[in-house]
């Protein structure tokens, strides 16, 4: 078992870990566990009542989040003629075709966060995919990514848009805030992430869709959150 530092062991005395807690609470003592002398990402990890082996209980989506996440992210975008204009128009930290697919292969280049393709590119990002999937790094229709509207898919981006997609252990891991926003802020886009992860359940997932729900800061312990609360 992993040595824990000394603000962690205190966090552990504020809250009972064996306890379901309502959301506002949790998103509390979330906030009051995060110690660290740092702004603390907050996180939900979430389990779901899906077989992630069936293409049918696969949950994969996008959200905005109204408040965003505090981080800024670096965007690549894949596209040619009038759509790298609107690329750069729009923000993208990177825009262009092959290059950039070579840069990848030939270098190990990873100096962004997401990535968007027009449909038409998809001949040069698909050769990616053996690198950039298990990065969560590949453009997908489901997410948004691969699009011919660049600009509303970068200004969504930049405006904290999220992507969630079940593990193989059936959990999906988004990141919701930072702890400076304030519960209020935490709160909304919590509340947004878990509408759409809800209506996103498949139609093959049987018995209890949300299994667990937890929210943690970047060093601190997790709160568990009252599941059943939630689809009420």
């Amino acid at each position: 078992m992993p040595k824990r530092g000394k603000k962690y062991n205190e966090s552990l005395k504020v809250f009972d870990k064996q306890n379901l807690y309502d959301l506002a609470d949790a998103i509390n003592l979330v906030q009051e566990t995060a110690k660290a002398n740092f702004d603390e990402t907050i996180e939900m990890h979430i389990k779901l009542g899906v077989d992630p082996r069936h293409a049918d209980q696969q949950v994969r989506g996008a959200v905005v989040l109204p408040h965003g996440t505090g981080k800024t992210k670096r965007v690549l975008v894949f596209a040619k003629g009038e759509k790298l204009k609107e690329a750069e128009e729009a923000g993208a930290d990177y825009f262009g075709g092959a290059e950039y697919a070579d840069k990848i292969q030939k270098e190990n280049w990873f100096d962004f966060d997401i990535t968007v393709a027009t449909p038409d590119m998809m001949g040069v990002v698909g050769r990616l995919g053996r690198v950039l999937g298990p990065k969560g790094l590949m453009p997908n229709p489901k997410s948004g990514t691969v699009t011919m509207d660049v600009a509303n898919a970068i200004k969504d981006i930049k405006a904290g848009k999220v992507e969630y997609r079940v593990d193989k252990t059936a959990i999906i891991h988004v990141p919701v805030g930072k702890k400076s926003f304030g519960t209020e802020k935490i709160t909304d886009n919590v509340k947004i992430l878990l509408e759409a992860v809800i209506k996103a359940k498949p139609a093959a997932s049987k018995g209890k869709y949300l299994r667990s729900v937890t929210i943690t800061s970047t060093m601190g312990p997790g709160i568990k959150v009252n599941a059943a609360k939630l689809t009420e």
